[in-house]
């Protein structure tokens, strides 16, 4: 299940929002066939694509 919170600029989130995100932290991922489990293969060619990704926005 995924969980949305809006937080507007100058706001702080609540007691509860936070201990909800901390509780999270600790879950495993679920999977199913919509986001299924990606092979090593997968994770590699995303890792990379992620890293070059995020060396052309420090660059800009």
């Amino acid at each position: 299940m995924i969980r949305t919170f809006t937080i507007e600029e100058g706001q702080r989130p609540t007691k509860e929002q936070l201990e909800e995100v901390k509780a999270a932290k600790n879950r495993a991922p679920q999977f199913d066939e919509d986001s299924p489990e990606l092979s090593p293969a997968m994770m590699k060619a995303f890792e990379c694509s992620a890293a070059r990704r995020n060396r052309r926005q420090k660059k800009a």
